[in-house]
Parts: C-alpha cells; structure tokens; sequence
C-alpha cells in the first residue's frame, strides 16, 4: 500500500500513508502454507513461495485513521483451499482488532445477557434455516457458478472464525455459528430482520440515514467521480481499508479467473466485505449503496429463510461474477432476502471515455431493492444530461418509493422524507455544480455546515437547525435536551464515520481518496473525552477524530 505523487493543489488536503515497506516494523506479513504430505495448513512468518493465501497489514489507525490488509490468493490450490486460506491469513493479522470490534459492537447482541430472549431463539432459527437451504444448493449445484461463489464466501468467513479461535483446519463439512461471526456479516441485514422478527426494541430509528453517494461527471465529461459517505454509529469506527486479490474460478466447471477477482473497498475487522459499501472491481465496475429500508409492515411477509440469500452474500457473488451493470443487477437479484434493502449503484468504467459524449448505456446502472420486489434501470442517459446522480436513503423509484411506504411518511412528516426536496436531496443539488476537481468533490462530500446552512434547517425541530440535515451527518451535535419530530433527527452516536471516492484516473489500479471519522471541517472535532457518549465501548479507538484525506495505492 503506497500513496501516488499528488498535485501542488492537493497537498493541504492529503497525507502522506506510510508505504509498507518504509515501514517494516509495523507491517505484518502473514503466509499460510499447506503440508502436502499431511494435507494440514498452517501459518508463518513473511512471504512463503509456496504461499496458499498470504496476508500484509498495517495498523495506521492512530495516524490516519484506517489500517490496511491486502490478502492474495495461489491460483495453482484449488479453490476451496484458496477461499478458506484467505480467511485464516486475514484472522491471523487483525485478530486483535477483532476482538475490540466485537466488543465494541456485537458483544452485547443475543449474547449471555440477551435482553430480548425471543427474538434472539427466532433470529437463530432463521439463521440456522437459511443456512441448511443454501448448503443444500450447494450440494445439488456443485457446477453453478452463482453456487460456487456462495461456497467460497462462507468457506473464506470459516476460515476467518477458525483462524481468530486457533482452529486452523480445512472443513470437511461447512458449519458456522449462527451467532457468531455471521453477525459481523449481517449487520445491515439484521437491521431489517429485527422488523421482520419482531425485536421488542430495534436499532434503527425512524428515518436514520445510511449513507451519502455522488456520481458526478465534471465539465466537458474530462472526469467521472464515484463519492461515498457511510453514516454509522461511532462505535464502528474500527476501520480496514481492504484490498483482494483471489485467484478464483467462476465454477468448478468453468476454469476461466472470475472478472472481480481484485476488489478494493473499505470494509471493517472481521467482515470479508465492504458492508458501508463501495467496492472497485477488476471487472471495471466501481459499485457502492445506500440503504432504503421499508417502512410497510406488510412486505415483512417477503423475508423468509427458504429460497434466500443474506444480501451481503448476494452483494459479494455479484462482485465477482459481473462484467457489466446489467449482469451485476441480474445477479444481485436472485434470491431476494428483502433484508438490508439498499439503492446500488454500478459504474463501468469500461463504458467512459474521457471528453466524449459517450454511450447511450451501460455506464451506470441503479437497482432498488425491498422485501418482495426489485426494480433496476440504466440511468447513463440521465447521468449525461444532469451531469450527477446523488442518493441518499429515499428511494428513486415511484414504485419502490410508494411500496416501501415513503409516501405515508411524507403525509405525516412532510419533505423531509421526500426524494427531491429532502434536505440532502437539495443541498446535492445546489453543491454539486461547485464540484469541478476532486478537491471539490473531497470537500463536497465531507460538507456540514448545518448551523448556517438553511437547508439543513427542520421543521417541527427546537432548536431548528439539525446535524443530520447535511451531507456527512453529526447527529451528535444536536442538543439532548431538544425537541424532535422522529428519531433521526435526535441526539445520537450517529453521523458520517468516513470518505471514499475513486475516478477514472485512479479506479485502475484501486486507487481511492479516503477519510476516516466524522467530519470537523466546518464543525467542532468528535472526541470521545468531550462527547455526550464517553460511556460507550470504543476500545482501540482514537480520542480525537480529526484525521486528513488520505491518497491510497496499493502495492501491487
């Protein structure tokens, strides 16, 4: 992992990431290594020339805010054993962070102390179900392609739960706990399964924002900029910047590499995908979400364990097996487990010539997902003539919109809930025309001037103007003791936790700007000392967030 050369214009605004190997000392370098005469596995110190899956990572977290893991995969080992490997060299470098982040987040969820007993034996039954099903897929689909990607997901998260609890031995029967690392996976989806299970107090307040996301075309189309802000609680903010790079087959039948084989994307310890998300793929397709969620109980009835796959999984299969939107849609779509309902958004890059016009499609395509329907179009023609495409947790599609039940919460809360008069829905609008360089777009996607700003203003809201009412929200910041109409707009541990952007200069090689932790440009900096929250578990984390954008390469 390197840092490339960058302009007289941008040095204020990015630092420097100490390159691997200048930094010997807190790089470490993983190897897992096969005994071809016992056929057992095992890990080792550096670079083994016979490597399975090799693992480097470094912990920046105190400088800049991210660690950064890069796993590689021996395409001359067999799939399975490429896949589960992968999980054990990563498990073996960032155990540590593990452990903090499961404290941090996940240790108190249906664990020991559980406080919702039912809901937690029901989220295990469904779990427990939906497994048996997709192994029995597996089992009867051994050439599929959609199948075998599947297996080699949870062979690799296998890996890693083996790894992190010192069991380094390839199954010969996959099982995985159903409340175990599972749940590092499924945090978006839980989201929704907490609804449809009927959780006596769920996590997501009404209207929580999940993200911010711009795809912007400059002047002339000389550039096109991906942009993603993850909104999350401030426990999270444990952060790996993940690069992977797998020589996997696309089925046991079809021996041709899959397509996105080398993905780049910010992700979090113990996940084996992005989950904020924003991926850069070898296929050329830069994909990223935000949530939409659904707000009809009715369409609870969808989610059902038989005939389902997790998003999560969904969304990593896709990854791998697309070459374009449309089949990247296609594929994401089988399946719909009507949990962790998201806007995606796939830019190919292989559709964009800089300076030109371009194609009337393919270049970008948007899917909409809830419980029991998807909708998906190819929105290039609309992106060529505005010039941008901004989302930001409302869906785009009257359907969805209206079946989701958007429209009930605009008759009772009004345009907060609106897709275009929204308050980011508007400040997009306004700020996106200022965007001309990817300073611009840096600033743009880190804005928050929600005292001074009138769109950032709520009704219904004492005092008027809201931290959440803006780009990279600091729900944090508004008062405690205010009065708010719906839950999102209250005191919480909430906001933007970070900034990812990649363009076409940079999307080649994985490159991305990148910041990590709330926004303090225009607003005071999130300490943890000084929060309303210093009670909250954030073992491992910084004090003080005020970390700069970094300019990431990768080191091979």
């Amino acid at each position: 992992m390197a840092v490339l050369a960058v302009p007289d214009r941008m040095r204020a605004l990015v630092a420097v990431v100490c390159l691997w190997w200048l930094c010997p000392a807190s790089a470490q370098l993983r190897s897992v290594i096969l005994n071809r005469d016992t056929g057992g596995l095992s890990v080792t110190e550096g670079l083994h020339r016979d490597f399975v899956a090799f693992a480097r990572f470094t912990d920046r977290i105190n400088v800049t805010g991210w660690s950064y893991l890069e796993v590689v995969t021996n395409g001359s080992y067999n799939d399975t054993l490429q896949a589960y490997a992968a999980g054990l060299a990563e498990a073996n470098v960032t155990t540590q962070l593990i452990y903090k982040h499961w404290i941090n987040t996940l240790v108190g969820y249906c664990g020991p102390f559980k406080y919702d007993a039912g809901y937690c034996s029901r989220l295990k039954e469904y779990i427990t179900s939906n497994l048996q099903w997709v192994a029995q897929q597996i089992e009867e689909n051994p050439d599929c392609p959609y199948w075998h990607q599947v297996h080699l997901s949870l062979l690799q998260l296998k890996g890693l739960e083996d790894g992190y609890n010192g069991e380094v031995q390839l199954p010969t029967r996959l099982t995985l706990n159903p409340l175990g690392f599972l749940l590092f996976q499924m945090g978006g989806d839980l989201e929704d399964l907490e609804s449809a299970l009927n959780k006596s107090s769920q996590s997501r307040a009404l209207g929580s924002g999940s993200c911010s996301a711009l795809i912007k075309l400059l002047p002339e189309n000389k550039e096109l900029l991906v942009a993603h802000d993850t909104w999350n609680n401030y426990q999270s903010m444990l952060r790996i910047m993940k690069k992977y790079t797998f020589s996997f087959q696309v089925s046991a039948k079809d021996k041709t590499l899959i397509p996105g084989g080398t993905q780049a994307f910010s992700s979090y310890p113990g996940s084996i995908f992005s989950g904020d998300d924003f991926y850069i793929l070898s296929s050329g397709l830069v994909t990223m979400e935000t949530t939409i969620g659904n707000s009809n109980p009715d369409l609870w009835k969808f989610v059902q364990p038989q005939g389902a796959v997790m998003e999560w999984l969904r969304n990593i299969v896709a990854n791998r097996l697309a070459q374009t939107g449309k089949e990247w849609a296609d594929i994401f779509s089988k399946y719909n487990s009507g949990t962790y309902n998201n806007q995606w958004m796939i830019v190919d890059y292989k559709n964009f010539i800089p300076g030109q016009a371009g194609v009337k499609e393919g270049l970008f395509t948007v899917l909409e997902q809830i419980p029991g329907m998807i909708q998906v179009a190819d929105k290039t023609q609309e992106l060529y003539t505005t010039s941008y495409w901004a989302s930001y947790n409302i869906p785009y599609f009257e359907d969805i919109f209206n079946a989701s039940g958007c429209q009930d919460l605009v008759k009772k809360y009004g345009s907060w809930f609106s897709y275009s008069e929204s308050p980011r829905a508007q400040i997009f609008r306004r700020n996106q025309t200022r965007v001309m360089d990817l300073d611009s777009m840096v600033k743009l996607m880190r804005y928050n001037d929600f005292k001074n700003d009138p769109l950032s203003k709520c009704d219904g809201c004492n005092p008027p103007q809201n931290g959440e009412n803006t780009i990279s929200a600091r729900s944090d910041l508004n008062p405690e003791n205010g009065t708010y109409p719906f839950g999102a707009l209250k005191q919480r541990s909430h906001g933007g936790t970070d900034m990812k952007m990649t363009s076409y200069g940079m999307f080649k090689s994985y490159e991305l700007l990148a910041v990590s932790g709330p926004v303090w440009e225009q607003v005071p900096v999130f300490e943890w000392s000084s929060s309303p929250f210093r009670d909250l578990l954030h073992i491992g984390h910084p004090d003080r967030w005020d970390f700069p954008t970094v300019h990431i390469k990768w080191s091979d």
